[in-house]
């Protein structure tokens, strides 16, 4: 399997009601539906015409051909690190060098945008608007008439791709972290302007899934084990009885590489891995999406490189049942979804995402799919698979009944009666309809709709949060026609989610005496800022991802 369809297929979380790899790959026709794929693209184009003064013909390419930089994109922003060191001695990992893929320097971003046969699309006129459609043409025609000048443009497109991809691997690569002389990982941000680094210089796992993604899709795989290897041994293995110490199964949210003097011998000194739970963190919070999002990873290396010695290994499979653990131990919680702290996930600071955040919900749906997908059957895992799959089941029906909303849904809520006991109760957690913003009322669409952030009794969060949503589309939590819907919100509300810039992190901002009571005022996270529904580049590859799944299943459905 090539590294580009292997990425697209555990992301998707091997799903094959939403997206079959196998059958999608070779089916694609010409007249493939993309409205959204290729209005985003346009959209993401028009950002460059500042830069590129050419033809929209040239636009086009340069759109289809920036698809393959958005899997590259950095993140950052997350807290300090605390002083417990772990010493590495200096063993290395074994080296997977000599293990390749069929497609290893490919995208699947590329590889699917190829198939795609947008002039086709664009001479749709209700795509674009006429004039567009008429601009279009008589640009096509000019070019066309001269194999020359077509032939120039095609490869002045070509080099400035070229540049911008050379020019982000350049950076990625200068922020790649060694231990003990192999490469581990990437820091969070790399700005030589900024003297104030608090724990940015820091690899954090959440942040490292698009660089270790982007890597793989490259077919650089040893950075991608190394840091999955070393990752587990910062793993909390300990049952502990402390409040201020880790759980057991806790994976930590970042780490760092210091070089610290050998006992007994201040002349020689030896380099050790630092590991931060949550200890030096701003607000002292865990992290709840780190050991989920190493599962992630940990099966699309395997999909991508072949190399499922690592999966097999028995401390990579304990690491394995001890997140599944930690995750799906018994509580004083009657939901399926995973119960979390504010401030415990991508958006680290007070928020008002207590509860059962939906970013959370869909990291952990993803997670429970790979590690059934890399378990080994034993007498020991039997139990263990067995509560995974009943929660599977169970988390699923619980997101797509009780967080979707479109007009549909808000008008039933609308009509709730409230102060209902039994099991047969509509209005199953209460929700009283006065809670329902008015925002809302005017910004649904009358096409479309989206999974709610949260959900608690009496309590709806009627924000859009970016990656929950995105992130159901890509693992098949939410249902067909929801990824439809889902989309067509997106496109409908373009210019709130998205506009010039980057995606929002999530939509509206909390702003006023709400702002100041949910966020305590945080001087950090006020409205619009980075957390308060702020722009995140790192969402780029997701929304991409998410575009090209979502477009399979308008194919085929």
């Amino acid at each position: 399997m090539g590294t580009s369809e292997a990425v697209l297929q555990v992301l998707s979380g091997a799903n094959p009601l939403l997206f079959n790899s196998a059958t999608c790959s070779g089916n694609l026709d010409s007249t493939f539906p993309s409205r959204f794929l290729y209005k985003y693209t346009k959209k993401r184009v028009s950002r460059y015409k500042r830069l590129f003064n050419c033809s929209s013909t040239l636009q086009s390419d340069l759109g289809l051909n920036r698809l393959k930089g958005l899997g590259y994109g950095l993140s950052g922003c997350r807290e300090v690190n605390r002083l417990q060191l772990l010493s590495c001695k200096c063993q290395q990992a074994e080296s997977v060098s000599g293990l390749t893929a069929e497609d290893g320097n490919g995208t699947w971003f590329v590889d699917s945008a190829k198939k795609l046969n947008l002039n086709s699309v664009a001479n749709t006129p209700n795509i674009l608007e006429f004039q567009d459609v008429q601009q279009f043409e008589q640009e096509k025609k000019s070019f066309t008439s001269n194999g020359a000048a077509g032939t120039t443009i095609d490869s002045v497109s070509k080099a400035t791709v070229d540049c911008l991809e050379d020019e982000a691997w350049n950076l990625l690569r200068d922020s790649m972290v060694y231990y003990c002389g192999s490469p581990i990982g990437t820091i969070a941000a790399n700005d030589p302007t900024s003297s104030n680094v608090l724990n940015y210089d820091q690899v954090f796992i959440r942040d490292f899934i698009p660089s270790g993604i982007a890597f793989l899709l490259k077919g650089e795989y040893d950075i991608v084990r190394n840091f999955i290897l070393h990752t587990l041994q910062l793993q909390s293995w300990e049952k502990t009885m402390d409040c201020h110490s880790p759980g057991q199964g806790l994976m930590p949210a970042s780490f760092k590489v210091r070089t610290v003097p050998l006992d007994g011998d201040d002349s020689a000194t030896e380099e050790v891995l630092d590991p931060d739970f949550g200890e030096a963190a701003i607000g002292r919070v865990a992290p709840v999406d780190s050991g989920l999002w190493w599962i992630i990873l940990l099966r699309a290396y395997g999909k991508c490189s072949g190399d499922l010695s690592v999966q097999e290994r028995i401390d990579v499979q304990t690491g394995i049942k001890m997140i599944l653990k930690l995750c799906l131990a018994d509580g004083f919680d009657m939901f399926p979804t995973l119960l979390v702290t504010d401030g415990s996930c991508m958006i680290d600071r007070r928020m008002g995402i207590h509860g059962h955040p939906l970013e959370i919900q869909a990291l952990f749906y993803s997670a429970l799919l790979c590690a059934r997908e890399m378990l080994a059957p034993e007498d020991g895992s039997a139990d263990l698979i067995r509560a995974l799959n009943n929660r599977l089941v169970a988390l699923s029906f619980h997101i797509r009944e009780y967080y979707w909303i479109d007009l549909r849904k808000l008008n039933e809520i609308y009509r709730y009666k409230t102060e209902e006991y039994s099991y047969d109760a509509v209005n199953k957690f209460n929700i009283y309809p006065d809670q329902i913003p008015p925002w809302l009322v005017e910004w649904m669409p009358n096409k479309g709709g989206y999974l709610i952030g949260n959900l608690q009794p009496a309590h709806m969060d009627f924000r859009f949060f970016s990656l929950g949503n995105i992130w159901s589309i890509v693992n098949g939590l939410a249902t067909r026609d929801q990824s439809h819907a889902i989309l067509d919100l997106m496109e409908a509300k373009w210019a709130d989610l998205v506009a010039d810039m980057p995606l929002k992190i999530c939509y509206p901002a909390l702003e006023g005496q709400e702002w100041q009571i949910i966020t305590g005022s945080d001087p950090k996270n006020t409205p619009w800022s980075y957390h308060n529904a702020g722009s995140w580049p790192t969402l780029l590859w997701q929304v991409s991802h998410g575009s090209i799944v979502g477009l399979y299943v308008f194919h085929f459905s």
